[in-house]
């Protein structure tokens, strides 16, 4: 990803900071959703979705003030970024491909990922090799799968995020969501 050389619009809703550099986390200081009144501390981070590949690991939070806390009780980070071996195949090709074993309307297939369609960018839909039959065979992919093949973008609890990047002292950081660079 390319990191931004100008400030861009800061989202309504909260966000979460993603430190990277040279595919390195390292924390950054506390943020101001961090110090927001009625919260506990965040929690320890997940382990990662994935191995390799690209994946996200996210940290909780308790609200202290009988769920009336404003923000999120969750954020994610992006990790395991470097590359996974090239016969371990797409993230996606992967999941379809675990169903090749189970029968769809009494019959087997060979499934594949389907073509990208921008409605539905974080379900599991799979094409019968060969044929037209196209089959969302999961509402959500796995977290870290990608959106699209060609992008960074990332599906989290269903969700296609969008990353974004911004540099601060040579250091590059992604994100969900837009803050000032």
């Amino acid at each position: 990803w390319e990191c931004c050389r100008s400030a861009v619009r800061r989202l309504h809703e909260p966000f979460s900071l993603f430190p990277e550099t040279l595919g390195l986390f390292r924390e950054m200081t506390r943020s101001d959703e961090d110090r927001e009144i009625g919260w506990d501390a965040w929690g320890a981070w997940s382990d990662c979705s994935r191995t390799c590949g690209g994946g996200a690991s996210y940290s909780l939070r308790r609200c202290l003030n009988g769920g009336s806390c404003e923000g999120k009780n969750i954020r994610y980070r992006t990790c395991s970024n470097t590359d996974c071996p090239a016969e371990s195949g797409d993230f996606r090709a992967q999941q379809c491909s675990a169903h090749n074993d189970i029968k769809y309307q009494g019959v087997t297939y060979e499934w594949v990922p389907a073509p990208y369609d921008p409605t539905v960018p974080c379900a599991l839909r799979c094409q019968a090799k060969g044929r037209s039959l196209t089959v969302e065979l999961a509402p959500k992919v796995l977290d870290g799968t990608r959106c699209r093949a060609d992008a960074f973008d990332m599906c989290i609890s269903g969700v296609c995020q969008v990353w974004t990047a911004c540099c601060f002292s040579f250091s590059c950081y992604r994100h969900f969501g837009c803050i000032s660079c």
